[in-house]
């Protein structure tokens, strides 16, 4: 039944028959076919001069909840309103946010609690229904009827990005492969202790010219079979994947973990004799674990403490940032340039204060560290204009226990952080095919135009 209201809903989105009054205002929405990371312009025109107008955006995603956003708006004396040039006088936002209707999207009241947007079919788009209603509105959007509407189409996997499912060596991974022969630079891809393979980054890392391996380390095919963790042997084995791929540069692999993922990157980028990497990003994550164990003992080293809200926070447990080396990972032995990428108001884990460790410094190798850090950002820093989710629920692969965990953040700030670090990661791998993509958008304006000149 669920399912059904939201599909009608967006089918009277487009076919409610509206009175005459209402017949001539128009939205449009540029380009509505995009990458995720690409910015849209919002236009309203024919509207009422300097009327009172609320526009909305709406999202069902794959797990069947709904979720929207909305911004209010004052037509300008042509009855215009731009989204990436006007001010929202309030709503989920205020001031001028281009892709505010985006990264505000909450779930619809009466939703569960804690929930997230994960893309799970990175083959299929994200679809954002766009409408203008008359006057200033903050709920009921279902039951009324927009002045326009317009449907917005936000992929990860631009065309001609290849998916190919990896089994070698016992991995349980997801190889995307930008358009053309390569060879390519290539990202090994790893997400947090959520587990199951995610794709979407590495899917929008495809569509900007990079080879991403995305792989499920918790949850993965060998680990159900044996019952037992994976060792740090299977990130070498994704490697050597990678390194011996006949479309990748070998010498130009790097490596990007977020939240747990993060650990074993700075990990295996500090100890391990096969991986040569050509750089490391490290988000949301940091250093200290036990270095005399395996991935399994540094899995089960975490302890938690409970707010009054109920929800878990994970941030303090390392704190303060122990002296005792065999406590944390040795970064002055790093030698391949590091990029942390920290929320200060990250409550899962003490990203800042990790980031503000010597090790580096005392070592001589702090001339390869870059640390972005952003006020106000929290734990989830993932590509731009995904929601911001300041808590969520949580079932730990390990324990197999279900919490409401705290990821803090503000959603302004937060989704500023999103914005500018990826532009950072991405600039880090200046591959010839970025580039060449990157000319051919200032003449197009979107990937899925630049297919057709490829």
């Amino acid at each position: 039944k669920r399912r059904w209201k939201f599909l009608d809903f967006h089918h009277r989105m487009f076919h409610r028959v509206m009175d005459e009054k209402h017949r001539c205002v128009q939205l449009s929405v540029n380009p509505s076919r995009g990458l995720m990371d690409e910015k849209f312009v919002i236009l309203v025109q024919n509207a009422p001069p300097r009327s009172k107008l609320t526009i909305h955006s709406f999202h069902q995603c794959e797990d069947d909840f709904g979720w929207d956003a909305f911004a209010h708006y004052i037509s300008d004396e042509t009855g215009s309103v731009n989204v990436s040039e006007d001010c929202s006088l309030g709503g989920r936002y205020s001031g001028i946010e281009p892709m505010g209707l985006l990264w505000s999207l909450r779930p619809v009241p009466g939703s569960k609690p804690g929930l997230r947007i994960r893309k799970k079919n990175v083959q299929e788009p994200m679809l954002v229904t766009v409408s203008v209603y008359e006057g200033h509105r903050k709920e009921g959007f279902a039951d009324l009827v927009p002045l326009a509407s317009a449907l917005v189409e936000r992929w990860y996997m631009s065309p001609g990005v290849r998916r190919i499912p990896v089994t070698e060596g016992g991995l349980t991974a997801t190889l995307f492969l930008p358009p053309g022969p390569g060879p390519f630079p290539a990202i090994l891809d790893l997400w947090g202790s959520a587990g199951q393979l995610v794709e979407y980054r590495a899917a929008l890392m495809a569509s900007h010219g990079l080879a991403a391996l995305t792989i499920d380390y918790l949850t993965a095919d060998i680990v159900k079979e044996t019952g037992k963790m994976v060792n740090l042997q299977y990130f070498e084995t994704a490697y050597k994947f990678l390194q011996e791929h006949p479309q990748i540069l070998g010498s130009r692999i790097a490596m990007l973990g977020l939240s747990l993922g993060s650990s074993v990157t700075v990990r295996m980028a500090t100890y391990s004799e096969v991986m040569k990497l050509r750089c490391a990003v490290c988000i949301s994550g940091n250093h200290v674990q036990p270095v005399d164990e395996d991935f399994e003992g540094i899995m089960s080293n975490s302890k938690v403490r409970i707010n009054e809200e109920n929800q878990v926070i994970f941030r303090d447990l390392t704190l303060p940032i122990t002296s005792d080396p065999l406590q944390k990972v040795d970064v002055g032995r790093l030698q391949c340039p590091l990029m942390l990428i920290v929320g200060e108001d990250d409550q899962m884990s003490p990203t800042r204060e990790a980031a503000n460790d010597e090790m580096m410094e005392r070592a001589g190798n702090s001339h390869l560290l870059t640390v972005l850090s952003y006020p106000d950002a929290g734990h989830l820093i993932e590509p731009p204009y995904t929601p911001h989710f300041p808590y969520g629920k949580f079932r730990s692969t390990i324990t197999k226990k279900k919490m409401m965990v705290l990821w803090g953040g503000e959603p302004v700030a937060h989704s500023r952080a999103q914005e500018d670090s990826w532009k950072k990661i991405l600039a880090t791998f200046p591959p010839l095919i970025l580039t060449k993509l990157n000319g051919l958008k200032e003449v197009c304006g979107s990937c899925f135009e630049i297919a057709k000149l490829l």
